[in-house]
């Protein structure tokens, strides 16, 4: 796939690209919609227009049910304005499947960088009849009397028979409150700030968390030739291929990405654990921590604490390394099953051998008498919800909801993590989750009431493994 994104260019060919001016964009797909809201009504109220607000989008136009989709920026925003320069998937582009839109490029099983990925999004939007406003920031959300929902904007107050919400639960850059303690001379950044290595200042640079962001940032800083300190969690890692094919694509033969979390006995303990890391650079490796600190890089375990400029951390480095190849090694012994089970002709790989090993784990850091002149915290987001004043949270502030639908009749969510399956919330999975939410609303809307949800035909019975499944049952090689 070229750089330019030239590659999708099959999706272009769904959505006539045309500009007005001013930048609005309009032909086969964006609807002009009124910006002042005020007083209008609509059936519903789509609050979100990236891609789970947009496939909502496209399924209600297919019921003919009226709507109207409020997006504070534009369509792809996220991905724009939130992501380093060379962020990429970590899933194939085969994966993609927005309704009615899946990926139609030259290399289906390469990887979009984030460039290619607005520009999907973007002409995802323009491929239909969407009526999208942009530039509209939803301010409350609260009931109406008599029934129904009030929407204040920042262009006047709508109402609405029922609302979904596809906001997606990463509204806020989280720092521990200990990046307070940081010496004043670091330049410290959230991986939502986070550009290029270019731009920070000369010298070394602390990262911290090794979710798939963490891991990815400094490998990015790796190879542009930074000395790189890493304060590594727990978070899981995953190999990109294996047994001559990308694991994903095993995975998806398995079923693992259309399981429910509903057989689940703690399903909140899966829907907040870490994604597994691996990348999908330069068309798709592993991201091995112990390959980094072969090549340079200083590994430390958990930031714990920061005193007068010493940096402390907890001595589980070795556990937290152990355990990611222990996830992955676990993995791999479920495809060994499948290709046992399946008859399947995929040649045999040799597993994998640990290339570097902790020795005497550092438990300090001074960061006075060091060379790190920045710090860039890869400790995710929080979810903010202030403006929804309407009673559908659980005790930590979670939406309580069962596959989208909320306690409260006519409200909804879509683009959680694991709001069904684990493709919840992601390209391949986000598309049933917004048919089966159309048609909640189609049913609501006939029998008057929300609280009726209809039962979908092949609603998958068994689970995802999780983690500590994925561990216990590793085999020695």
């Amino acid at each position: 796939m070229r750089a330019d994104g030239g590659a999708d260019g099959g999706h272009r060919e769904q959505g006539r690209r045309v500009r007005r001016p001013g930048g609005e964009r309009r032909g086969g797909g964006i609807r002009a919609v009124k910006t002042d809201l005020e007083g209008v009504h609509r059936s519903v109220v789509v609050v979100g227009g990236g891609q789970a607000g947009l496939s909502t989008s496209y399924h209600l136009c297919r019921a003919g049910i009226d709507h109207v989709v409020l997006e504070r920026d534009r369509p792809g925003s996220e991905w724009r304005n939130r992501r380093w320069d060379s962020f990429c998937l970590v899933t194939p582009n085969w994966q993609c499947r927005l309704p009615g839109f899946p990926y139609r490029g030259a290399d289906p099983d390469g990887f979009m960088v984030r460039d290619e990925i607005v520009r999907y999004i973007e002409d995802y939007a323009e491929s239909f009849d969407v009526p999208l406003v942009q530039g509209v920031t939803a301010t409350r959300l609260r009931l109406a009397e008599g029934g129904g929902f009030r929407i204040a904007t920042t262009h006047g107050e709508l109402t609405a028979d029922q609302v979904v919400l596809a906001t997606g639960p990463y509204q806020v850059p989280l720092k521990p409150r200990l990046a307070e303690r940081m010496p004043a001379d670091v330049v410290q950044l959230h991986s939502s700030e986070y550009r290029n290595a270019a731009e920070l200042p000369p010298g070394e640079v602390l990262v911290v968390g090794t979710g798939q962001s963490g891991c990815q940032i400094a490998e990015d800083l790796h190879l542009a030739g930074r000395r790189v300190h890493l304060a590594v969690g727990s978070a899981p890692r995953v190999a990109r291929f294996y047994r001559g094919r990308d694991v994903v694509a095993w995975l998806e033969d398995m079923g693992y990405y259309r399981r429910s979390i509903d057989e689940f006995e703690d399903a909140d303990a899966v829907r907040f654990r870490a994604n597994h890391y691996v990348t999908g650079r330069d068309g798709g490796r592993d991201i091995d921590l112990r390959a980094f600190a072969r090549g340079g890089m200083r590994l430390y375990g958990r930031l714990t604490d920061i005193r007068d400029g010493v940096l402390r951390f907890a001595p589980d480095l070795k556990q937290n390394l152990d355990h990611a190849d222990a996830v992955s090694e676990g993995i791999k012994d479920a495809i060994d099953a499948h290709i046992r089970a399946s008859g399947v002709d995929a040649p045999i790989e040799a597993r994998y051998v640990p290339v570097w090993e902790p020795g005497a784990e550092p438990s300090e850091l001074d960061v006075n008498t060091s060379q790190i002149t920045s710090v860039v915290w890869c400790t995710g987001f929080g979810r903010d919800y202030r403006w929804i004043d309407v009673p559908v949270f659980d005790g930590r502030g979670y939406p309580a909801h069962e596959r989208g639908v909320t306690s409260c009749p006519g409200l909804y969510f879509i683009g959680l993590p694991w709001q069904h399956t684990w493709g919840s919330g992601r390209f391949c999975g986000v598309a049933d989750d917004a048919a089966y939410l159309a048609s909640c609303i189609a049913s609501a809307r006939r029998d008057g009431a929300a609280s009726e949800v209809p039962w979908i035909a092949g609603t998958p019975e068994s689970t995802f493994p999780s983690d500590e499944y994925w561990t216990a049952t590793r085999t020695v090689a």
